[in-house]
């Protein structure tokens, strides 16, 4: 299977190619700083991986993207490139989940893990706010224990002791992600017991997304390039020039 995979949902910038050769798969990867550069250095490094596989648009049988959650701009930029790229080539899309990229990644970060078990996975989300879903691992197929949601990091420690009893007899349980350190003290006391493997700092790739990718197709998630869209959790992340005058107009309490 020849697959293009990325994800610039994030503070990193990830990119990869799959392409089968008699036989056997073999996989080229990019990685570099994300964020506002994402826009600027994504497709040339997208087509200088190709070229290092030799391997034209056309010839893919999917372009993934992560599709978030995540940073709204890395989000419509991933989004946007795939549209473009799958438009000239005339290959089908497959958005996917970025949380459940995270949980993936965490298996490649830590490959003493077993194959059963369960990953809470969790982002940043800015404002105050982290992205948090729950997957469980069977025979290599991943299932959604608890769909992606928005919590503030002080009800993180209530979040993971809700999921218990779906979590429980289902195999290790462990948590991944990029939001350890402010969460430290939310985890304290609920990470080891339930989570015996701790924390895995654990970022969506597009190793992971490729990994991903062919049971997804298999599912029929594929679509065309102008039904391809983002997957948003929170719907507002800025006030209305309206919001903005009347927030500022508004009285200060005490004055």
């Amino acid at each position: 299977m020849n697959l293009l995979a990325f994800d610039t949902g994030t503070e990193r910038m990830s990119i990869a190619v799959s392409r089968t050769i008699d036989g056997a798969s073999h996989t080229w990867q990019h990685e570099a700083t994300g964020g506002a550069l994402a826009s600027t250095g994504l497709i040339p490094s997208i087509l200088d991986l190709l070229q290092q596989a030799q391997l034209p648009l056309a010839s893919l049988n999917a372009i993934c993207f992560g599709a978030g959650p995540g940073s709204f701009t890395g989000l419509r930029t991933a989004c946007s490139v795939a549209q473009g790229l799958a438009f000239g080539a005339n290959v089908p899309v497959l958005p996917m989940d970025s949380l459940q990229a995270v949980a993936q990644e965490a298996l490649l970060c830590e490959p003493t893990l077993p194959g059963r078990g369960v990953v809470t996975a969790l982002l940043d989300a800015r404002m105050n706010e982290l992205y948090a879903a729950t997957y469980a691992l069977d025979a290599g197929r991943w299932s959604t224990l608890q769909e992606r949601c928005l919590i503030a990091p002080d009800t993180l420690a209530d979040y993971l002791t809700g999921l218990e009893p779906l979590a429980q007899g289902l195999g290790h349980w462990c948590v991944a992600g990029n939001v350890f350190d402010e969460c430290a003290a939310a985890l304290q006391g609920v990470v080891g017991a339930g989570t015996p493997f701790g924390c895995i700092t654990a970022l969506p790739t597009a190793r992971a997304l490729l990994l991903l990718a062919p049971a997804a197709l298999q599912r029929g998630e594929a679509v065309d390039a102008a039904q391809a869209l983002p997957r948003y959790v929170r719907d507002k992340v800025a006030q209305t020039t309206q919001e903005r005058v009347a927030a500022k107009a508004a009285p200060v309490p005490g004055v």
